[in-house]
C-alpha cells in the first residue's frame, strides 16, 4: 500500500512506543504465567502474525480524562490486496453490531482491503481511510469501488464515544506502524477502552502450529474483547472466585457487549471452509464463559493467506486454478482455532491494566496474581 513504509526494526519500535506505549500493558501473557491452553504448539510469536505475511498495527488514543479508544489494523498479505484478493468469510454469531463489507464478502468470498477494528461510532471514519489508502495505490488508479472491512465494539463506558475521536490520520498511522512480529496486547488500539467479564478487556492474540502430519499449517487469532458472561479459565469459574474482589462487581453480571475475532491461516481454504473455521472460533469464546448475548455483536472474520489461493482482480484468463484442502483434512484446523481463540481472549485480559475514563469511571484489571493462586489451589496449572 502506498502509505505503508518500510522501516527499520528500531524505527518501528520507537513508533510503537510513541503511539501505543500508553496502553498500560501488564506485560504478562497467560502461557508465560504457567497456564497452558489446549494441547497444540504455538508459533514463534504466539500471535496472528505467525501466519506468514500478516501484519498488525495499532493507534491508541488516550487524551485528557475522557478519550479512551483507538484503531487496530490487520493486513493479510504484503502485496496490493485489492489486486491480489485473499479468500475470506464472515460468520455472524450475534449481529448486534456494525461490521462493514459483509454482503460483498458473503457474495464473492474474498476481502480486498486490510481488516480494521475500532469503536462503534468510528466505523465510517475508518472505512473512509481504508478507501483512501486503496485508491492512492498506483495499481488502483482506475478503481471506482472499494469494499472496506471494519469491525467494532462499543467502548462508550470509558470513552467519549460520541466525540468520534478516531480520524483518518489515526488509521494511516496504524497502517504505517504494522509489524509482522510481536503484537502489543491489552489497552491498545481498538481495545483501549473495552471491558471484558467486568474487568479491563482489550486486544489479545494467539496462534497454533499444526504438526507435520496435518500439513504444518498455522492458525492465528486476534480479538477485541468487550463482552460479558462468567469468566472461566481451565474450567474454573473465576467470576465466582473473585466475586468479593472486584469493586466493579455489578459489571460482571452485565452480559451484553461485543467480541470481534479475526482468524488468519496459511492453509489453502476457500470461503466455504473459512466460514466453517470461523464458526469454530466461537467455541473458543464459549470456553472462556462468553455467551454471545442478545446485545452482543459477535463476528468472526476469517481469511487464508495461501499464495496458491489468491484471487486476481483482473486476469487474461477466464479461469483461475487454486488449491483446496480436502474437507476431511480440516478438523485439526478446527481444534487449532478453538484453542487460539480461547487463549487470545485470556491474553487480552492478562495484558490489560486498570483504566480510568470519562466521568471518572474506573475498570480494574484482572488480578492476575490472584487468578494464578486460585488455579494453583485447584491444581489447574500446567
Amino acid at each position: 500500500m502506498k502509505r505503508i513504509k518500510k522501516m527499520s526494526a528500531w524505527i518501528v519500535f520507537l513508533l510503537l512506543v510513541t503511539t501505543a506505549g500508553n496502553g498500560f500493558s501488564q506485560d504478562v501473557r497467560i502461557r508465560e504465567a504457567g497456564i497452558r491452553i489446549g494441547r497444540m504448539e504455538t508459533g514463534k510469536w504466539n500471535a496472528i502474525t505467525d501466519v506468514h505475511g500478516v501484519r498488525v498495527g495499532h493507534k491508541t488514543l488516550i487524551k485528557g480524562d475522557s478519550v479512551r479508544t483507538g484503531v487496530t489494523v490487520i493486513i493479510p498479505c504484503p502485496e496490493n490486496i485489492y489486486q491480489h484478493k485473499v479468500p475470506a468469510a464472515i460468520y455472524i454469531a450475534n449481529g448486534h453490531g456494525k461490521l462493514t463489507g459483509i454482503s460483498q464478502v458473503k457474495e464473492l468470498g474474498n476481502i480486498e482491503t486490510p481488516v480494521a477494528l475500532t469503536n462503534t461510532l468510528s466505523v465510517q471514519a475508518v472505512a473512509d481511510a481504508l478507501i483512501t489508502c486503496t485508491l492512492e495505490q498506483e495499481e488502483n488508479r482506475n478503481v471506482q469501488s472499494v469494499n472496506p472491512v471494519v469491525g467494532e465494539t462499543n467502548d462508550g463506558f470509558l470513552n467519549d464515544i460520541r466525540g468520534r475521536h478516531v480520524t483518518r490520520e489515526d488509521v494511516f498511522e496504524a497502517i504505517n506502524n504494522t509489524t509482522d512480529g510481536e503484537v502489543l496486547e491489552g489497552n491498545v488500539g481498538a481495545g483501549t477502552g473495552t471491558i471484558c467479564f467486568g474487568f479491563k478487556g482489550g486486544i489479545g492474540t494467539s496462534s497454533r502450529k499444526l504438526p507435520d502430519r496435518y500439513g504444518s499449517y498455522t492458525v492465528g487469532v486476534l480479538v477485541q474483547t468487550n463482552f460479558g458472561g462468567r469468566l472461566q479459565i481451565s474450567g474454573v469459574d473465576i467470576t465466582r472466585e473473585l466475586e468479593n474482589y472486584n469493586p466493579s462487581a455489578s459489571l460482571t453480571d452485565r452480559v451484553d457487549g461485543s467480541c470481534m475475532i479475526v482468524v488468519a491461516t496459511d492453509a489453502p481454504l476457500d470461503s466455504r471452509n473459512l466460514e466453517r473455521l470461523a464458526k469454530r472460533a466461537m467455541l473458543g469464546m464459549g470456553r472462556t464463559g462468553g455467551i454471545s448475548s442478545n446485545g452482543s455483536g459477535d463476528y468472526v472474520i476469517a481469511f487464508s493467506t495461501s499464495e496458491k489461493n489468491r484471487i486476481p482482480h483482473r486476469s487474461d484468463s477466464a479461469v483461475v486454478t487454486v488449491e483446496q484442502l480436502l474437507n476431511q483434512n480440516i478438523t485439526p484446523l478446527f481444534s487449532a482455532v478453538i484453542e487460539a481463540t480461547e487463549e487470545a481472549i485470556l491474553n487480552s485480559l492478562f495484558a490489560a491494566e486498570t483504566m480510568v475514563g470519562q466521568k471518572g469511571r474506573k475498570i480494574i484489571a484482572l488480578p492476575v496474581d490472584k487468578v494464578i493462586e486460585i488455579l494453583k489451589e485447584q491444581n489447574r496449572m500446567h
